[in-house]
């Protein structure tokens, strides 16, 4: 079956699909980008994407290519042109099209968009989570302003090919202080022994996922404590449980950090609850994507 892309007001078969040259997020990593779940052929949490979609343009002062409701109606097209019933869905926005110069081209440069869309059958996360994955430490040589989602992401690419280099599924990032921030693209929770569960603070330095956003309702609902400070790889090790977030992985128990296990090895209660009770909480948009 072939796949189709959005770029820039067409629809195109995948292969055909390509961006200018000169396009800014070619050039100079000048961009932002959402991932979106899709379940059942919906849109998982689209408006926490959009809001979070909004303010990284914001922040990077690029303009919207079009309305917040007309990119759901194309992200939405996509999807059902690529039959995707479990998979993802990937937005891309960046300034444009311009001839290379650092400062900002032209006012009135319309942004470039393209969305894609795959499928990717939750069997094979289930089949994951059962066992449990490793993660590895690496130091975190990021750029401060992790918080925007933007497509810069050659120290992520980096840490998650040193962690499948180690034989490990993910790899957290660790700051100077020897605090783990998040994961090269998910967010890092553990469980203490008295069953608290802890994660860094959104406020600077990791990216407000939109899983781990809602993950605090799920918590809530199942009568558990959570704790928004940073904690140690050391404390890590010694939790009762770790586990990471991510919209490409729900929620991740992780049984093993840098070939040390966790606790018995096997993954925990806490993550397994938390996963299986997700999509209770997880909104979906109301269109149904025909498949």
């Amino acid at each position: 079956m072939s796949r189709f892309a959005y770029v820039n007001g067409l629809y195109l078969r995948h292969a055909e699909a390509v961006v200018h040259v000169e396009d800014r997020g070619y050039q100079f990593a000048d961009g932002v980008y959402e991932v979106c779940e899709i379940r059942n052929g919906r849109l998982i949490d689209e408006t926490l994407h959009m809001a979070r979609l909004e303010r990284s343009l914001k922040e990077l002062r690029i303009a919207l290519p079009m309305s917040l409701p007309a990119l759901g109606v194309v992200m939405r097209e996509v999807v059902r042109r690529n039959r995707v019933r479990e998979g993802l869905v990937y937005l891309q926005i960046t300034r444009g099209v311009a001839p290379r110069n650092h400062l900002f081209p032209a006012e009135g440069t319309p942004p470039s968009i393209v969305v894609t869309s795959k499928s990717a059958p939750s069997s094979a996360g289930d089949r994951k989570a059962e066992k449990g994955v490793s993660v590895i430490s690496v130091p975190d040589n990021r750029w401060e302003r992790v918080d925007i989602k933007t497509v810069s992401l050659l120290p992520n690419v980096l840490a998650k090919q040193a962690a499948k280099e180690a034989g490990a599924y993910e790899a957290w990032f660790v700051d100077a202080n020897g605090m783990v921030t998040e994961g090269s693209s998910t967010n890092a929770w553990i469980v203490t022994p008295d069953g608290v569960l802890v994660t860094r603070p959104a406020e600077s330095g990791i990216l407000r996922g939109i899983t781990r956003t809602v993950l605090f309702e799920v918590a809530k609902a199942a009568g558990l404590t959570i704790e928004e400070r940073a904690f140690s790889l050391e404390e890590a090790l010694a939790a009762r449980e770790a586990f990471f977030t991510a919209a490409t992985a729900i929620v991740m128990p992780v049984v093993e950090i840098d070939g040390r296990p966790i606790a018995n090895g096997a993954p925990g209660t806490v993550a397994t609850e938390l996963r299986r009770r997700f999509h209770e909480f997880a909104a979906e948009a109301p269109a149904r994507v025909r498949g």
